[in-house]
């Protein structure tokens, strides 16, 4: 009986013919590089994420209209009621400290009611209202007393005349260079850097120009209160980051 041999596999395929290859999947399309989204309004404070700082402009534009339509007569009785001098500081400090701070030096016109909006609504965003309040407060209040107190003990001492305790010194502006210096240290370092020694610059220029010493002499002190308090702040920020 005749044996049929079985077919080796594969020898009816034509010679010649290249095997096939698998196709590999095509890979992705490049994506094209994420271009940051510039989105302005986030400068200004909002009902939602910044509602100390927009409620304390809104009271800031109302004390600063009052001030521009008033009777100078009103305006300056105003002012001298909330001065923070060594004189109501003796008799009223907690009331004069916090009334102090319901007015702008220059009104709405004044670089600080600019600086107060930016510097306030970027440091709640990162810290929350209550505690942007706190470094605010806290540059306001360390800075008069440390420009007011060296009066009231130079006025005893009879180095500077009786007058000195009756200086009228009101406005937003210590609490201002605080919150500037706190926010510094929440920034990248290509911002934090350029904006401190901007800060300090223009408020070195006004010391050097001698017009008002004793208020820039402030200045100062707060920029440094505020960058005193970057590991307190920074601490904040973590805990605001979901």
């Amino acid at each position: 009986m005749e044996r049929i041999a079985p077919k080796t596999v594969g020898a009816d395929l034509l010679d010649g013919v290249p095997r096939q290859r698998s196709v590999l999947p095509a890979p992705p399309p490049a994506r094209p590089l994420a271009v940051p989204r510039v989105r302005p309004w986030l400068l200004l404070p909002t009902p939602a994420r910044t509602p100390f700082t927009l409620g304390y402009a809104a009271l800031l534009a109302v004390t600063s209209l009052l001030a521009a339509l008033a009777p100078p007569s009103l305006v300056y009785a105003l002012y001298q009621g909330s001065s923070t001098d060594v004189a109501h500081l003796v008799r009223s400090p907690a009331v004069v400290l916090l009334t102090s701070a319901l007015w702008i030096a220059g009104g709405l016109l004044s670089p600080y009611a600019l600086a107060f909006v930016l510097v306030l609504t970027a440091l709640e965003r990162r810290i929350g209202g209550a505690r942007a309040a706190c470094v605010f407060l806290a540059g306001h209040v360390l800075a008069t007393l440390a420009t007011e107190v060296p009066v009231g003990l130079a006025v005893l001492a009879g180095h500077l005349p009786g007058t000195s305790l009756h200086r009228l010194d009101y406005g937003i502006s210590f609490g201002v260079a605080a919150s500037t210096g706190a926010l510094a240290g929440l920034l990248r370092p290509w911002l934090r850097w350029p904006l401190l020694a901007g800060t300090a610059a223009l408020l070195l220029n006004d010391l050097l120009a001698y017009t008002d010493p004793m208020t820039n002499w402030g200045h100062l002190i707060a920029l440094t209160i505020g960058v005193s308090t970057w590991p307190v702040i920074r601490r904040w920020a973590a805990a605001e980051t979901p």
